[in-house]
């Protein structure tokens, strides 16, 4: 980040030395010194007083670093976002196919353990969706723009939005009927 050499540059146009800036900050030499060399970044409270001493705003303080600073959680969020997804992924499948063989061969016990691994289930799916809905992506086409870091064409967002109440619908119609016939198939494969 360059909020170092933005320090040392407001400074020396100040004509202050480390020793100088670091007394009316009222922080160490040192502290400044790891400023300027980037071994450290001043807390919001010292960089709001540090525009205040240099007459200069935050965006001119910071110069550049916010664009990074953004780009740096857009990027831990999108890492979150791969981990849960890839998760959910291994969890769902298992979860499925897992239901009749559990009840079949440990009966309650099955049972108990295949609610185990639907909890789980549902508590990644649950996060991916807050995840979602945080960054307000909805379908395929957004969460592949989310994880190119690129915004989504707003025309093209607003004809998801309005497809969006029927999709849900119809996804939650079609996977529930997709389950029960995979069960009731699991279920005569078990039974013979």
């Amino acid at each position: 980040m360059d909020i170092g050499n933005q320090i040392k540059k407001f400074r020396t146009n100040l004509q202050l030395s480390q020793e100088m800036l670091a007394e009316k900050m009222c922080v160490s030499r040192q502290t400044v010194s790891n400023w300027e060399t980037q071994k450290s970044y001043p807390d919001i409270h010292r960089l709001l007083q540090l525009g205040a001493l240099f007459q200069v705003s935050l965006d001119q303080l910071l110069e550049g670093d916010i664009e990074r600073m953004r780009q740096q959680v857009e990027q831990k969020e999108i890492d979150k976002l791969n981990r849960y997804s890839a998760v959910y992924a291994v969890f769902l499948p298992v979860t499925v196919l897992a239901a009749v063989p559990l009840v079949k061969w440990w009966g309650l016990g099955g049972a108990l353990l295949w609610t185990v691994l639907l909890g789980a289930t549902l508590i990644f799916a649950l996060r991916l969706e807050r995840l979602k809905r945080r960054h307000d992506i909805q379908t395929y086409r957004e969460i592949v723009a989310f994880m190119e870091n690129r915004p989504l064409n707003g025309e093209r967002k607003q004809q998801k939005l309005g497809k969006r109440p029927y999709q849900k619908i119809l996804l939650a119609i079609g996977s529930a009927v997709s389950a029960l016939l995979l069960c009731a198939v699991l279920w005569s494969l078990f039974s013979h």
